[in-house]
């Protein structure tokens, strides 16, 4: 299938394209600001399927409005009618309208005289014709200042630079750009999502806008609190992603604080509120760490490289169990609560450990009592 795209270098049209171009069902014939009039007539004419995501959102001069969304789209339903009249097919095209198509406004009014020259050339030609009037739609690759809020509140944040709140009370209802294009490939095997005769993506959420504003702050402060996004939250995973997307290409990394000795080193990767903690331990050749034990703390170990001994002991008995640990033989180490335990690095050079516990270190109730194994 012949699957053309306008506005394929857009936000939404970058996303479609890249998911298309994986599936060998379709060739896509993408069309963008630099198409010539004669190669559009050409894909219109080879075409069998068309997403039409090509419009203008925020130009210069409100006649750009109604040039970019209600002429061009004019343009393209009537040179299908012409391919219709010639030969009968009967080309199906998505509209990516907007909820302003209900407001009086140029960007609104322009969008309205869209959808009705694609309802005509539905009703002329039997074609079928799929609307969907969306609401800041938000994920990687979008523009801050043109796209969404979402996009301009990740941009600035992650730059350190001022964002602007007008109503922290306001209610947004975003629409993720991964649903959006579930959405359409649903659309491409004919079976689009209705509710009450209109086109919509089934999946969207709501936020105030300050609340908004604080979860994106939260993400940038997570690299210094060590937190992580809470991904039981839909919501709060997506606009985590697209606030990644978003990040300098110079400021994907950032540092972590080493607690070093003459032992080794132990460094907190991540701390959450409800999952505990993970950090990283080096211990030196020779050097034994822990001798404690916990009422109800739990961890567990994995050694990734070096090799060494995890010993126990449960309190009270005299009993001592050991567990042989090596980067070799990827292995997890279950801390049961009421045993002293202590790790030691058997080998010749440093062994490094993931640890996770299942709760963040609190200093007024640390549950660590010292007992040598």
């Amino acid at each position: 299938m012949k699957v053309l795209i306008t506005g394929a270098g857009g936000f939404i049209g970058k996303n479609l394209c890249v998911t298309l171009d994986r599936d060998e069902r379709y060739k896509l014939l993408k069309a963008d600001l630099e198409t010539t009039e004669a190669e559009l007539a050409k894909y219109l004419e080879e075409c069998d399927f068309i997403f039409h995501l090509a419009g203008v959102n925020r130009p210069k001069d409100e006649k750009e409005f109604f040039e970019g969304n209600a002429d061009f789209t004019a343009q393209i339903t009537q040179s299908l009618q012409k391919v219709n009249r010639r030969n009968g097919k009967k080309v199906p095209i998505v509209f990516t309208s907007s909820i302003q198509a209900e407001q009086d406004n140029p960007y609104g009014l322009s969008k309205k005289q869209g959808e009705g020259a694609l309802v005509e050339y539905g009703k002329t030609t039997g074609a079928p014709v799929y609307i969907y009037r969306f609401t800041n739609i938000y994920g990687k690759w979008s523009q801050p200042n043109y796209n969404t809020v979402v996009a301009t509140f990740c941009h600035n944040i992650a730059r350190g630079l001022p964002i602007q709140v007008n109503n922290p009370e306001a209610e947004l209802v975003l629409c993720y750009i991964d649903d959006v294009l579930a959405e359409f490939l649903k659309v491409l095997e004919g079976s689009p999502t209705l509710e009450n005769g209109h086109c919509i993506v089934p999946v969207t959420h709501t936020i105030k806008l300050g609340a908004l504003a604080d979860t994106f702050r939260s993400f940038k402060d997570s690299r210094g609190n060590l937190t992580v996004a809470n991904m039981s939250n839909q919501l709060e995973k997506n606009l985590y992603s697209t606030y990644l997307s978003f990040l300098k290409e110079d400021d994907f990394s950032y540092p972590l604080k080493m607690n070093v000795d003459d032992r080794g080193s132990f460094t907190e990767i991540i701390r959450t509120p409800d999952r505990g903690q993970v950090s990283v331990n080096i211990s030196k050749p020779g050097i034994t760490k822990g001798n404690h034990w916990h009422h109800s703390k739990n961890e567990k170990f994995l050694v990734v490289s070096g090799t060494g001994v995890i010993r126990f002991r449960k309190i009270g008995d005299n009993q001592v169990v050991e567990y042989h640990v090596s980067g070799d033989k990827l292995e997890v180490v279950d801390i049961p609560t009421g045993y002293t335990h202590n790790i030691e690095n058997l080998g010749e050079t440093d062994m490094v450990t993931f640890m996770w516990v299942n709760e963040c270190f609190n200093p007024e109730k640390p549950d660590t009592f010292y007992e040598e194994v």
